[in-house]
């Protein structure tokens, strides 16, 4: 009895696998010509209210009254290099670090951060907020994979007073 019971339960196991593996999916596009959908990173540019380009940006809570993501000392980087923003014509920054709306600065430079052993806690970098309220503006720009020459041609864009073709993020 026993070794019949052992024998239905491997026979019903093995249908089962055999049902799941060889079942019929379909997948269902989200795009189409018209639309398509592009992933990539986003290409961030913005004013901040002075100037914070060789601070270190940390995103803070939609309240703004806590820090919910920071770089790890490695993660200042960008290609090889401090990930300090590209200056852009009339005022305007290109994120190279990955900031958003709810953007805040530590009073810690990219050069004194990145010499840390260790990435400091997040107790340490809540008393290290510089300004909660850098923004003046920033837009999302599309994707980096959308531009050939990123620099000159967002300072042709922005030159040409174009910016509100983009998605105004603050």
């Amino acid at each position: 009895m026993n070794q019949r019971l052992i024998l239905s339960g491997f026979i019903l196991l093995a249908l089962f696998s055999m049902g799941s593996c060889c079942k019929k999916t379909s997948i269902v596009s989200t795009t189409n010509k018209e639309n398509p959908i592009k992933a990539g990173p986003a290409v961030i540019i913005y004013k901040t209210k002075l100037d914070y380009s060789q601070l270190v940006p940390v995103i803070l809570s939609a309240d703004k009254k806590s820090i919910v993501s920071f770089p790890a000392v490695t993660d200042v980087f960008y290609q090889g290099e401090l990930a300090y923003p590209s200056q852009l014509k009339k005022g305007f920054l290109l994120d190279n670090r990955g900031i958003g709306p709810n953007v805040a600065f530590l009073d810690y430079t990219y050069k004194a951060y990145a010499n840390f052993k260790t990435t400091p806690s997040l107790e340490v970098l809540e008393q290290h907020l510089l300004e909660r309220e850098p923004l003046l503006v920033m837009y999302n720009c599309g994707i980096r994979y959308d531009y050939k020459d990123i620099i000159p041609e967002l300072n042709a864009l922005i030159e040409a007073g174009k910016l509100d073709s983009f998605t105004k993020l603050y």
